[in-house]
């Protein structure tokens, strides 16, 4: 008897239909007030996009004030092997073993910088495929990105692997 008030409660006979709003069906109040707090200061933790009328969300990267160098290279080496995405791990991943030890403050800080980007930004970006994302020019001139693009390009074929946890 179970069985078959089961099988029947879970069956559909037709797919569900959720409506969605339109853009400009729902009001936005652009005055509203913070989302909530942050180390003290309120954060509005989205934003309204002026040509769709659509809400944004991006969560503002955190500011570390007082971070040793061996923290930062700690985090950023963290930060790049759990990206989100398994291609930009990858590349991420190899290139912090490579270099970040080699890095002084000011790189560090622009290699911390490129990793509040999103993920696929970035990986387009290495590979350097703008047709899909186009380069901001705050990264034209950036000598982080321009060695990842060199990693990226993989000169001496090798087959890519995840660097050691160690």
């Amino acid at each position: 008897m179970f069985r078959s008030t089961a099988r029947r409660a879970l069956h559909i006979s037709r797919p569900l239909f959720i409506a969605k709003p339109k853009a400009d069906s729902v009001p936005i109040d652009k005055t509203a007030a913070p989302q909530g707090y942050l180390q003290g200061k309120p954060v509005k933790n989205y934003y309204v996009d002026e040509e769709t009328n659509e809400i944004v969300i991006k969560v503002q990267p955190l500011k570390r004030e007082g971070e040793s160098l061996e923290t930062m290279r700690k985090r950023l080496t963290y930060q790049s092997r759990k990206r989100g995405i398994l291609e930009t791990d990858l590349l991420m991943s190899r290139f912090a073993k490579k270099y970040l030890s080699s890095f002084d403050r000011g790189m560090l800080e622009e290699y911390d910088k490129l990793l509040d980007e999103l993920d696929w930004d970035i990986y387009y970006w290495a590979t350097e495929n703008y047709k899909i994302t186009p380069l901001p020019d705050k990264w034209k001139d950036s000598k982080v990105l321009k060695l990842i693009q060199q990693e990226s390009r993989n000169e001496k074929k090798e087959i890519l692997r995840m660097p050691s946890l160690n």
